[in-house]
């Protein structure tokens, strides 16, 4: 299981990785410019509210108001001047299609979370070391907290926290020390809360590194379950049936090689060579449209897959990826329905007369997805896959149209009940002959 996981690890391409850095730089520009904007919501807020109570600003900052605000002032444009510089690098990075370094974002951390110290900063120096400890500055750290969940990184979200609480219990314990033996509140000056606020800082980051680790979890879930679905889409899609295709969806087959079951039908259409030198292309492309539409539709109603076109005809297999337990009876009955279809489309005048030669033969196949990682195709391989073949080539022995093995009769059961036995015939290739049954 371990192996497997690391295996699925692994399949994670180079372009989606690369994708992936492109997205999270997004995801980086969403969260700057939700800083920026908040921060100049904050600026507009005290500025609209140090006009409506001036009085008791005045009163709060005992004369100094103006000063502090003055100061807030330059350390926002300060402020608005570092994010909007972030968010070029950004888009930049972006326009570009690089990844942002790591030093890099963790410095853009370090920096953006020491806002809110800014703040704390300039409120300890107009309050006091202690009252400034208790304005909302130090709330602001949350907030750069919790976005840093849109970085995708649990380590940059740890270490978040981490600078916001060591920078706030650096001037709580300062504003503490010098504060003490003085006439303050003893809940104003006491080291456990200060000491709580900060482990708080700590776990929000933690916790927030934890979500980020769901959100990347799931979205590297939701890319591998897409890309198996389209890796089974493009392998079956064009030669099962919807039904089928849902089938395969649902299960999520392991399409490593493995043995299997399997019955083979190859189907061949006779004087295809003949015809074809006499017609355009245009001609011959239409008439095995005319014959491969119907012929398709026949094969996915009963379970089977064309697993490869040969030009004048094709290989199909009942019982992989997916089987009913009925592989044989689903191949003949398959066959007998394409010849019966052949007769109606040819009393219609749909198509041309038309004679084809089926074989149909079961046994154990090698099955998978084999090939590299620029082709990979769905086949199988095996002495009954070649004997199929060689018995699909009898019927011009025979003068006839559908040849099943003894395996095919002995599976297939009541659908040939009116086969007709050929006796041991000797097909190239083999040493012994096989019992061949004709049905048509």
């Amino acid at each position: 299981m371990k192996l497997r996981r690391l295996k699925r690890q692994r399949s994670i391409s180079s372009e989606f990785e690369k994708e992936f850095a492109i997205e999270m730089l997004k995801s980086d520009k969403l969260r700057v410019t939700i800083l920026l904007g908040a921060w100049i919501g904050v600026f507009v807020v005290m500025l609209s509210l140090s006009f409506t109570f001036s009085e008791q600003f005045q009163n709060a900052f005992h004369g100094k108001f103006n000063q502090f605000f003055s100061s807030f002032v330059i350390g926002s444009a300060v402020t608005c001047c570092a994010l909007v510089l972030e968010l070029m690098v950004i888009r930049r990075l972006i326009n570009l299609e690089k990844d942002s370094r790591p030093l890099m974002r963790y410095l853009s951390a370090l920096v953006e979370t020491s806002i809110p110290t800014l703040g704390l900063l300039i409120s300890t120096e107009f309050l006091g070391p202690v009252y400034g400890l208790f304005t909302p500055a130090p709330m602001a750290y949350a907030i750069f907290i919790v976005l840093s969940v849109l970085r995708l990184d649990f380590k940059l979200c740890v270490f978040t926290g981490a600078v916001a609480a060591v920078e706030y219990l650096s001037i709580a314990m300062y504003g503490v020390w010098i504060s003490s033996g003085t006439d303050l509140e003893p809940i104003l000056i006491g080291v456990p809360h200060h000491i709580l606020k900060g482990a708080l800082l700590v776990g929000t980051g933690v916790v927030a590194g934890l979500v980020t680790l769901q959100i990347k979890k799931r979205i590297i879930a939701s890319f591998e379950t897409v890309e198996e679905r389209n890796r089974i889409s493009r392998m079956f899609g064009e030669y099962v049936s919807p039904a089928v295709m849902d089938k395969l969806l649902d299960l999520k087959p392991d399409l490593r090689s493995e043995n299997k079951n399997v019955c083979v039908m190859f189907l061949d259409i006779r004087n295809f060579t003949h015809f074809a030198e006499k017609k355009h292309p245009e001609e011959v492309v239409t008439y095995l449209e005319s014959l491969f539409e119907f012929m398709i539709e026949i094969i996915n109603r009963n379970n089977g897959i064309i697993n490869k076109f040969l030009g004048d005809g094709f290989m199909a297999v009942f019982g992989a990826p997916l089987s009913d337990g009925h592989d044989s009876e689903n191949a003949v009955r398959a066959a007998q329905e394409i010849l019966a279809r052949i007769r109606e489309e040819e009393e219609r005048g749909a198509i041309l007369p038309t004679k084809v030669g089926i074989g149909l033969h079961a046994g154990e196949a090698v099955t998978g997805s084999i090939g590299s990682a620029l082709r990979r195709e769905y086949t199988v391989i095996g002495d009954v896959v070649n004997l199929a073949a060689r018995i699909e080539k009898l019927n011009k022995q025979f003068n006839s149209q559908l040849l099943v093995s003894e395996m095919v009769s002995r599976a297939a059961g009541t659908e040939i009940a009116s086969a007709i036995s050929k006796g041991s015939v000797k097909v190239r290739g083999r040493e012994e002959g096989i019992q061949i049954y004709q049905l048509a």
